[in-house]
């Protein structure tokens, strides 16, 4: 019994990115907000598109696990404690800039994830209502992050265009 409430515990510490998703007003906009960080740190370090990418495939798949373990055990659908996603997503969108990092290229991915994240874009709504599994819990995201880092780069792509 003990041994499982720690498991518990862990599982809800990873899926909440560690407590942020616990935050009482918006836990996804905290949990992208507390991201940035991260992709500051390894896009600081230059970790090599290939480790990224990696990254975002381990993390797709333990959280689509761990989501699902604890959503059957409590039986809930995609709590809003659960910010591993918007962690996610936001790595996602990030590898579109990879591997420019600036202020504003932070905001652009902070804004628009949030955008797309909230709007839920076709297929991301099918993954987030139609799939019961900890995978749809996860995988929404994973496409709003897609849709925000095209969005991003195409931005980025006219504003060059109009300051030459």
């Amino acid at each position: 019994m003990k041994d499982q409430k720690i498991k518990d515990n862990l599982l809800k510490a990873y899926l909440s990115y560690f407590g942020i998703g616990y935050f009482p007003k918006a836990p996804g906009t905290a949990g992208s907000l507390f991201t940035l960080p991260l992709i500051y740190f390894l896009f600081s370090i230059q970790a090599s598109l290939w480790l990224l990418i990696v990254l975002i495939i381990f993390l797709i798949l333990t959280s689509s696990i761990c989501a699902q373990i604890i959503q059957k055990k409590f039986q809930i659908h995609d709590p809003g404690w659960i910010v591993i996603d918007e962690v996610i997503g936001m790595l996602i969108t990030a590898l579109f800039i990879y591997p420019s990092l600036n202020f504003y290229d932070l905001l652009g991915v902070f804004i628009l994830f949030r955008v797309f994240d909230i709007k839920k874009i076709y297929p991301a709504t099918f993954f987030d209502k139609k799939v019961d599994h900890g995978f749809g819990t996860i995988f929404d995201d994973c496409i709003s992050g897609v849709y925000a880092g095209l969005s991003l780069i195409t931005i980025k792509y006219v504003l060059t265009l109009i300051n030459t």
